[in-house]
């Protein structure tokens, strides 16, 4: 079975290390998902070159662009999802959140996500939980236990032991792994007190009309003049 993964990247320089971080990330969990038995294709979305489409987005009522469009779609479909930004101002960057903001509010129910982040120094590694994981929760993502952070130090310098950048992103690509290709097909706690894991998972890009539609009749019903 095919499984895809798409890739955020929200670096702005070329070569990027954000990129460069997505990239391992990515290498890493499709080998795992190998070592499974299964098939994963990856998909990459650029941000850079979507800051024009983005920013027309925004400023049009949320009417998107056809590359707008092309991204969300990619997202929504998504078996899981690598989502890397570099630290701007202690957080993740104005581009990285925009992106965010186009996406609907159902667009990644419950989609296993590895989050990481890209700095000049170590002293932002806490931006993983204080920022990352919280704006995925809110969109109802299944944040993997292990974020991934990777400071200017972390390329090309030596490694020892668990602590080591090689090392976080095998954890996390491990986790990302096991939940992709979970024999139930489903995130495990993800599960609504109906029972009905179609509608906890039920994830719209918001680009698609919504055939379930009410009939005029029946939402004038009750009503004189």
């Amino acid at each position: 079975m095919s499984r895809k993964i798409v890739v955020i990247t929200a670096g702005l320089s070329r070569p990027s290390s954000t990129r460069l971080l997505a990239d391992r990330i990515a290498d890493s969990v499709t080998t795992r998902v190998s070592a499974r038995g299964e098939v994963a294709t990856v998909e990459v979305i650029e941000l850079r070159e979507l800051a024009q489409d983005l920013a027309i987005t925004m400023t049009t009522g949320g009417l998107a662009t056809p590359a707008v469009h092309r991204a969300r779609d990619l997202v929504t479909g998504a078996d899981g999802l690598i989502a890397v930004t570099p630290v701007f101002s202690s957080s993740y960057s104005g581009l990285f959140k925009m992106f965010l903001d186009v996406l609907d509010t159902d667009a990644i129910n419950g989609m296993p996500v590895i989050i990481a982040a890209t700095a000049g120094t170590a002293r932002h590694q806490l931006v993983l939980d204080y920022a990352l994981r919280p704006v995925f929760t809110y969109l109802r993502a299944v944040v993997v236990p292990t974020g991934v952070f990777a400071a200017t130090d972390d390329f090309g310098g030596s490694e020892s032991g668990g602590s080591g950048l090689t090392s976080r992103i095998g954890r996390a690509a491990s986790e990302l792994a096991a939940l992709i290709v979970a024999e139930s097909g489903s995130v495990a706690g993800f599960i609504p007190e109906s029972g009905d894991l179609s509608l906890a998972l039920r994830r719209t890009s918001g680009t698609e009309l919504d055939t379930d539609v009410t009939p005029f009749e029946q939402l004038l019903q009750g009503l004189d003049g």
